[in-house]
């Protein structure tokens, strides 16, 4: 087998190796089945006992309260981004108030305003989204039907590390790029979901955990029968052909991630490899990070030499060394560093080298 590269990929990411090995022996023959999970039937036992693994293992990790419902959808954070107002304005003069720190969340927004009338409380789009907006005392609109948030923006590298006082508002998030990479309290939210492709599993499914009083069947006229929750909550994720093959992946990341001592566990790892690169670039003469400090995130470091040329040499060298999807994000530019789950801190290591490397040639 070749050997394998240095993966700082945003999404679709790495996946953690002992979880492909298992994969690949379980190819054939899933479970003593006699199939591979891509045979094998939405309804059939072998499958459904794939299906209630995961969910039971995920609320394990993360503590999901009884009165949250797990859903395994398909469509992406963009298809989240019509479903939550779908679902959670009453009528089409119904009013949704968006924190916007980044590219998804203006995104969303934008999407929101399909269905109803939005109101951005909090932005910083002013400041080229390399911070997080003034969270203390929102200007919550008392007619809000919920206040959305993108938690973790993945183009521009900045958290939202402390959950803003929504004033009695439910508030809905887009965690995928943060997801299963620390503890999170999940009863502070109404409702949150994530891409699997970060942190959980292949691209293709997209985690939905959502309290059970915002299932119900008082949804925007016209809303179409897939894209109501209520659906997939009353059909347990199984109205029509779920992602199988996506899902019994998640389940295996799950369980390693049990394995492994749980996500307080993963969150001292990625604190550690995140303070490799930051504090490398917080010292470096030649790149630099371009977040606020308090403001970072552990998974998404997107950095710059202030040149483009040289960012692209960068780039370019890097590939070449084993050091692999270091490019940033078409809309921004230089330079970004996802350091998931599955990303080792032997490989944030061989980056940092690296990096000093070409600083001392080409600064």
């Amino acid at each position: 087998m070749e050997e394998r590269i240095y993966n700082f990929s945003a999404g679709p990411a790495m996946l953690p190796e002992p979880v492909l090995v298992r994969a690949a022996a379980e190819m054939l023959n899933c479970g003593g089945s006699g199939m591979s999970v891509m045979e094998m039937s939405h309804r059939s036992k072998d499958f459904e006992a794939i299906l209630d693994a995961a969910e039971t293992d995920l609320r394990e990790l993360m503590g999901i309260p009884e009165n949250f419902r797990v859903l395994f959808l398909q469509g992406g954070g963009c298809t989240q981004f019509a479903m939550v107002p779908m679902n959670l304005m009453r009528t089409p003069e119904s009013l949704a108030d968006y924190i916007v720190s980044g590219q998804w969340s203006k995104k969303a927004a934008a999407e929101a305003r399909l269905f109803g009338r939005v109101n951005v409380i909090a932005s910083s789009e002013e400041q080229n989204f390399s911070c997080v907006p003034d969270l203390s005392n929102l200007p919550v609109s008392p007619e809000a039907d919920y206040v959305y948030l993108c938690q973790n923006e993945t183009i521009h590298g900045t958290t939202i590390k402390h959950l803003p006082d929504t004033k009695g508002k439910t508030l809905v998030a887009d965690v995928s790029s943060m997801f299963l990479s620390e503890p999170m309290d999940v009863s502070r939210y109404g409702l949150l979901f994530a891409g699997a492709q970060k942190n959980a599993g292949p691209a293709g499914v997209t985690v939905v955990i959502i309290r059970d009083d915002l299932i119900h069947d008082d949804v925007l006229s016209a809303t179409p029968t897939m894209m109501q929750y209520k659906t997939h909550a009353d059909a347990r994720s199984l109205y029509n052909t779920p992602p199988c093959w996506g899902i019994y992946i998640c389940g295996l990341v799950f369980k390693w991630l049990k394995e492994l001592g749980g996500l307080a566990v993963m969150k001292e790892r990625n604190e550690k490899k995140a303070a490799l690169l930051y504090n490398f670039l917080d010292s470096s003469k030649l790149f630099h990070g371009t977040v606020r400090k308090e403001d970072r995130s552990l998974m998404n470091v997107p950095f710059v030499t202030g040149n483009k040329t040289l960012d692209a040499k960068f780039v370019a060298e890097a590939e070449a060394a084993g050091l692999r999807n270091l490019k940033g994000h078409r809309s921004v530019g230089g330079m970004r560093a996802s350091l998931y789950n599955a990303v080792s801190y032997e490989a944030v290591e061989k980056l940092v080298e690296f990096m000093e490397t070409f600083e001392r040639e080409n600064a």
